[in-house]
């Protein structure tokens, strides 16, 4: 598999794991959240089990624990980490065992795992703390896999989105994120690159590799809508704010006939532990 490129130290980037209001904001509707969302290729939970040293995993921000059942599906012996108690709690409800911590927070009193794993959620941890942290509770041969979905909406639901949130939020992060030429796959390569780099420079890991799994999910209009308030951008928004931009998706959602196929790719930072 390619190992994944050295991220330029320029331009800086954003450190979203200093942004703990937006990371502990997913938390507000964990009952959306958990249905919304998508899951993980099963073909990167298996290769994430089949290439670690046995079957405990640690799943650091866990949320829902949508990638912790599927590690279960797949025959692991799974311990969540999550800071929000809303999230935890319905994870718990769903038969995952979670604390309630930032993994930079985080005693592991002597415990220790053949995997840690991060789904959409590793830029929330401090890069440098992080894979030191997760060095340390790793078994011999161990293996970190930090993983996320990419996705780009049809151009008109895109367009509409970053118009309405302009529109309600104009002084917002997010919107001039919005303005920006790249597209989310070139944004989130970068992302990973700098994971890797981080992963790197603990010089407890083998070169980082990359993995890529392509897939495709269809969205009727109201299934992207009870996606679109789970998603950064719009957990924090105020309910007529949030009204004001699903109207204008649904709009253009329905000027394309009223539904969509999103093309999906799943990237995956990893490394096994070597020292």
């Amino acid at each position: 598999m390619p190992t994944l490129p050295r991220h330029s130290a320029s331009p800086p980037r954003p450190q979203p794991h200093r942004h703990r209001a937006v990371a502990e904001s997913f938390g507000a509707d964990p009952q959306r959240y958990d249905r919304a969302r998508p899951r993980y290729p099963d073909t990167l939970i298996t290769r994430i089990i089949a290439t670690s040293p046995g079957h405990d995993v640690l799943d650091i921000g866990c949320g829902t624990g949508i990638e912790a059942r599927q590690f279960q599906e797949a025959g692991g012996t799974v311990l969540g980490i999550d800071p929000d108690d809303r999230m935890a709690e319905f994870a718990r409800g769903t038969g995952v065992e979670v604390e309630t911590c930032t993994f930079e927070a985080w005693d592991p009193a002597g415990r220790t795992f053949d995997t840690v794993a991060a789904g959409q959620a590793w830029h929330w941890v401090d890069p440098v703390a992080g894979p030191a942290k997760a060095a340390q509770v790793l078994r011999p041969g161990g293996r970190i896999a930090v993983f996320g979905h990419v996705f780009d909406a049809p151009d008109e639901v895109t367009r509409a989105l970053a118009a309405a949130y302009t529109q309600v939020a104009p002084d917002s992060p997010f919107t001039r994120a919005a303005v920006q030429a790249k597209s989310a796959l070139e944004t989130y390569r970068e992302m990973f690159a700098a994971a890797a780099d981080g992963i790197r420079r603990t010089g407890r890991f083998g070169e980082p590799e990359q993995w890529r799994f392509d897939w495709e999910q269809s969205y009727t209009r109201d299934q992207w809508l009870d996606h679109l308030p789970t998603t950064g951008p719009l957990t924090r928004l105020a309910p007529d704010q949030l009204a004001v931009v699903l109207d204008s998706v649904g709009t253009a959602i329905d000027a394309i006939g009223g539904g969509f196929t999103m093309p999906y790719t799943t990237l995956a930072a990893t490394a096994a532990l070597t020292a």
